[in-house]
């Protein structure tokens, strides 16, 4: 939900200059926001990389383990009632998996259609508001839509004049 703009009675500039310098301190705080915000980003990166390192071996060591319960799972399969191995720290077991492999996803997609197997296809529709916005007022009416037209207030600070 916006807020409503509030329009004061006295406003707080009185003159471009004072317009100028306002933008002249808003450029100076987005560059103290973006050294901030570098200096946050370099120890994210660090600690992101000492926590990798430090887990690394232990990822390691957990996908061996595993690799070797699967391994013997494997050798002794006729041990197994059902599908599931109940252990005292846990359970293993086997479990069927379906994969449906397709090389060449536009002929298959061709196929299906020919077919009539669009059911197999997926196609996600929405509007394309860039291209309805070229359209005439009448048309994007006709379509259950409208436009707004508005004017929106832009700043833009010279970095370059701080230098």
């Amino acid at each position: 939900m916006a807020t409503a703009r509030k329009r004061f009675d006295n406003p707080a500039l009185k003159s471009w200059e004072e317009a100028d310098l306002h933008l002249k301190e808003i450029a100076e705080i987005d560059i103290q926001l973006q050294t901030i915000e570098a200096g946050m980003n370099l120890k994210i990166s660090d600690t992101k990389l000492a926590a990798e390192m430090e887990a690394k071996p232990l990822q390691d060591r957990k996908e061996k383990l595993s690799l070797e319960i699967k391994d013997f799972a494997e050798d002794h399969k006729c041990e197994f009632a059902g599908k599931t191995k109940n252990l005292n720290f846990g359970k293993c077991g086997f479990r069927q998996s379906t994969k449906i492999l397709i090389s060449k996803i536009a002929s298959c997609i061709a196929a299906l259609k020919a077919k009539g197997l669009t059911d197999c296809i997926k196609s996600k529709e929405e509007v394309n508001k860039d291209i309805l916005r070229t359209k005439s007022d009448d048309v994007i009416a006709s379509v259950g839509a409208r436009k707004k037209v508005e004017d929106v207030f832009w700043l833009e600070p010279d970095y370059e004049k701080l230098k």
